[in-house]
């Protein structure tokens, strides 16, 4: 992964960017590509590109060029079948001056013009420049591991693969976008195009966006789709299916071992990272080098597990231990980093194990990221499950108390749990054909921090967010249950929270790429069609995986309920000896600094703040509510409040 940036500037005359607006620009993005900068500047256009150098790394600077330099390129990302895809394109005459993986792009779009990104298997986000036409290309892979923003002024559009490199371009410090704010209180994450910053959007996975003279018009390339017949669905035994999937796999990992620097894996001890580091170990000569990370409290540590994975692997391990103190104190530098407001404190940690990779010398990693989404493995698709075999007798006393068997801490033998029950978990139960159904529960649960909107900005508010996804869904009707959840998780959570604030920007702020082999595309489309039943049999997560992966693992890996990974969130911010906030939070959560900005209700928050510190019984919403607000007021502070430090730049 690198960092790239650009202005297109369609002004009368001639028009070049100066290079100075580019440095400003690539200058926030050093951390994504410590190894070298590289610069076109032509007429109306101006690219700029910080290189992670992985592969060819003595002659892969970007930009890459044509034969007759009238196709430019630069490009965040792997292209992982780029060897195959360069052996063709030799037979078709094309001629290659680099061995990198950038440079099948160029000749790509002269093979195949805009259909060229069909071809490509990887994570990327490129930016291609046509000479000729005078047209540039903007896109992004199929499932948004790559970033890429882009912003109007006028006759310029600027776009950088991450927000802070349009900040210094701006006329104006930024504003947040209230129905962002609402969409991360509701699905976690702002949904593309929306970003938290007004007017500046994020390209959606799956989208080329073409700017020429004329405007700019955008095109769906790729989407998840779903059989809406049963004659769509993929036919054949567990046996052969498994089959199938194993060798999609073996294959979708073997491709993202390519690297001209070494590569590693993250280990956390749950099935995924456990499948990928067994293939690793199985069918490739990659040395296996595995990193995790661990925790003083016990509910949130999976060391056990990821100890008997690096004994019966056998792997070259390093571990880390994050103690709550290093969230609390990271947590600001996270919030940098990621760009917008979270609900959990989870990416922090993520961060640093990244440091950690990087100060033992490696570049990339590879991860588990992405087989709950494409196989079935969330609580809340047997949650789903379950909602949905109660809504066909909802006044059934018994159906309700399979809950039970997701979530054993719940006491539904009180004398209220009928009516918690009802309560928590029947919302929707009228309607249970819905397009939203299956995420109701958990959407209606993180809502509840709203309440601590201030009056201005709920009087900003003029749709609802589930409105909103609603009004942005493919037709679904005829897709199964299971699957209307599946895709509901990738668009609303997988892309811009996991994939994003989570993934690539705690690894790339200590420059360091991670790979997703679970969410090659072509893993994903054969997974859309399998049969509901082999992803999840009865109330059995990712069975098909199960079944294909049993071979290499230990039976107390596949057969482990699935633990969350999560980190500790309001303790991280209050000192354990003096109870007192951390210096940041007190600063920030003031009902001074809350007025000042004007997103939240300083009374709220000041009661809020006191049950934190009082300690006790903190639930699941109370955590949520502090991390978002606390977010939102860092992200303030870092970028409206300090623009003027982004403005130095240039």
């Amino acid at each position: 992964m690198c960092g790239i940036a650009g202005i297109l500037d369609w002004r009368a005359g001639a028009w070049t960017p100066r290079r100075e607006q580019l440095n400003a620009m690539i200058e926030q993005l050093r951390h994504r590509g410590p190894d070298g900068f590289g610069f076109l500047l032509k007429s109306h256009i101006g690219l700029a590109h910080a290189r992670l150098s992985i592969i060819d790394i003595k002659g892969g600077d970007q930009p890459i060029h044509n034969e007759d330099r009238s196709i430019s390129v630069i490009f965040n990302g792997e292209i992982f079948n780029y060897i195959e895809l360069r052996a063709a394109l030799e037979q078709q005459g094309h001629q290659f001056y680099t061995h990198s993986d950038t440079e099948v792009i160029v000749h790509l779009y002269e093979q195949y013009g805009d259909e060229f990104v069909s071809h490509l298997n990887g994570q990327f986000a490129i930016a291609l420049w046509d000479d000729k036409r005078q047209r540039l290309l903007l896109i992004r892979d199929r499932v948004g591991i790559a970033p890429l923003f882009f912003t109007r002024q006028g006759e310029r559009l600027l776009f950088a693969s991450e927000v802070k490199a349009l900040l210094p371009l701006l006329d104006a410090a930024p504003r947040l976008n209230a129905a962002a704010l609402d969409q991360i209180m509701t699905f976690w994450a702002p949904v593309s195009p929306h970003t938290l910053f007004a007017d500046i959007h994020s390209l959606a996975p799956g989208t080329l966006l073409i700017v020429d003279r004329n405007g700019q018009t955008t095109h769906t390339y790729w989407h998840w789709e779903f059989p809406t017949t049963p004659a769509e669905y993929l036919t054949g035994s567990d046996e052969k299916l498994a089959g199938q999937l194993h060798d999609l796999l073996v294959d979708a990992t073997q491709i993202r071992l390519r690297a001209d620097v070494p590569v590693g894996a993250y280990l956390s001890g749950g099935l995924d990272s456990s499948v990928l580091t067994s293939l690793i170990r199985h069918h490739s000569a990659t040395p296996l080098r595995t990193f995790s990370i661990g925790f003083a409290e016990q509910s949130f540590d999976e060391s056990s597990y990821q100890r008997l994975m690096i004994d019966h692997l056998q792997t070259d391990h390093s571990h880390m231990q994050c103690s709550n103190n290093e969230v609390g104190n990271n947590f600001m530098a996270m919030i940098r980093h990621a760009e917008t407001a979270v609900l959990r404190t989870a990416p922090v940690p993520m961060q640093l194990l990244s440091g950690l990779v990087r100060k033992q010398g490696y570049k990339v990693v590879l991860t588990g990221e992405g087989a709950d989404e494409v196989l079935g493995g969330y609580d809340l698709f047997k949650e789903s499950k379950i909602r949905q075999f109660w809504a066909r007798q909802p006044q059934s006393q018994w159906r309700p108390l399979l809950l039970k068997r997701l979530y054993p801490y719940l006491d539904v033998t009180a004398g209220r749990a009928q009516t918690y029950l009802q309560n928590f978990y029947g919302i929707g139960l009228d309607a249970p054909n819905a397009a939203c159904f299956s995420h109701l529960t958990r959407w209606d649960t993180t809502a509840k921090a709203k309440v601590f909107f201030s009056d201005d900005l709920q009087s900003q508010l003029h749709r609802q967010a589930i409105d909103t996804m609603t009004d942005s869904l493919p037709p679904m009707q005829a897709w199964h249950p299971f699957n209307r959840g599946q895709y509901l998780e990738a668009k609303s959570l997988m892309g811009e929270y996991l994939l994003c604030s989570q993934g690539d920007r705690m690894l790339m702020s200590n420059s360091v790429e991670g790979r997703f082999p679970f969410l090659d595309h072509r893993v994903i489309e054969f997974a859309n069609r399998l049969p509901p039943r082999v992803k999840m049999k009865v109330l059995n997560e990712k069975y098909l995986l199960k079944k294909a992966m049993r071979q290499y693992l230990p039976a107390a890996i596949v057969d482990r309920h699935k633990q969350p990974y999560r980190a500790p969130d309001i303790p991280a911010f209050i000192d354990a000896d003096s109870r007192q906030p951390l210096d940041f939070v007190a600063e920030l959560l003031s009902p001074q600094k809350i007025r000042d900005y004007g997103y939240y209700d300083a009374k709220r928050v000041e009661m809020l703040v006191k049950k934190a510190l009082r300690g006790g019984s903190i639930g699941y919403r109370d955590n949520q509510a502090f991390v978002g607000i606390l977010a939102t007021q860092v992200w303030h502070h870092l970028f409206i409040e300090n623009h003027a430090q982004f403005k130095s730049a240039l």
